[in-house]
């Protein structure tokens, strides 16, 4: 079973791409961020000719979150326990017995801006939407869009973020705190020496110097960790590749488990 997360950065602008990626890729599950789609005109039809499920949970202009599965997705919630913002950034669904949430967290803008700390709240909120999901003790994933790199080894240069979100000691300790709550940081389980980005800025060039962080993650608990066999990004996709849709600027991240 192949699980995919991947900021689509709209998906209006970049609808076939997404189509075309699954196609060529069969992917069992995609989790999609930034749809910036209203509800009612997501891509359902587009999806369900490809052989798709949907379940999209959408605000228009801004955020919206997505579950595309080749299997039945059953059980949708929107948002987290105890949120108290209004806003399109979890959902989550169970699809052949995983439940799998797709994440878009807040940006956080700067350390001193109000979003910083609803930043922070958010990511409190997660820890205790994990924390019911061990009582139930079912395999689930936690796929999404982090805006956080979690250690110094997950940004090209530590030093050019230094004073600014994605990097600060608060947020990587909410994202550390799931580890301790009994999460696995996919890619790291699978490779926890090597350097490589999920995202890169549209400016200056960034893409081509790799000059990216890794701020889109796959969290899953033991017993999906114990049948993952592999953990990938799909940096071709981040090209242009002379596609009439620019790309977004994250790349998938996809898993493969043994199940």
């Amino acid at each position: 079973m192949k699980v995919a997360t991947w900021n689509v950065n709209s998906l209006k602008a970049r609808i076939n791409r997404v189509v075309d990626w699954l196609s060529l890729n069969q992917v069992d599950i995609l989790l999609i961020q930034e749809t910036k789609l209203k509800q009612d005109a997501f891509y359902s039809d587009r999806f369900a000719d490809i052989g798709y499920n949907s379940a999209h949970f959408g605000q228009g202009q801004w955020n919206g979150v997505a579950v595309i599965s080749r299997h039945e997705i059953t059980d949708v919630k929107f948002g987290l326990q105890g949120e108290t913002y209004d806003e399109a950034r979890a959902i989550s669904a169970l699809v052949g017995g995983l439940r799998v949430f797709s994440l878009y967290i807040p940006n956080g803008r700067s350390l001193d801006n109000d979003h910083y700390r609803y930043k922070l709240e958010f990511l409190d909120r997660l820890a205790d939407e994990v924390r019911a999901q061990m009582a139930i003790d079912e395999p689930f994933l936690l796929g999404g869009d982090f805006n956080v790199a979690p250690s110094p080894v997950d940004v090209y240069d530590e030093s050019a973020f230094e004073g600014m979100t994605h990097v600060s000691l608060d947020e990587r300790r909410r994202i550390a705190a799931l580890s301790e709550l009994g999460l696995s940081d996919l890619y790291r389980a699978t490779n926890p020496d090597e350097t490589v980005f999920t995202w890169w800025d549209y400016r200056n060039g960034a893409f081509h110097k790799n000059q990216g962080m890794r701020i889109d993650l796959l969290l899953g608990n033991q017993p999906i960790l114990k049948s993952l066999s592999s953990v990938v990004v799909d940096r071709d996709e981040r090209k242009g590749s002379g596609k009439e849709e620019r790309p977004s600027d994250h790349a998938p991240l996809i898993a493969t488990f043994e199940l």
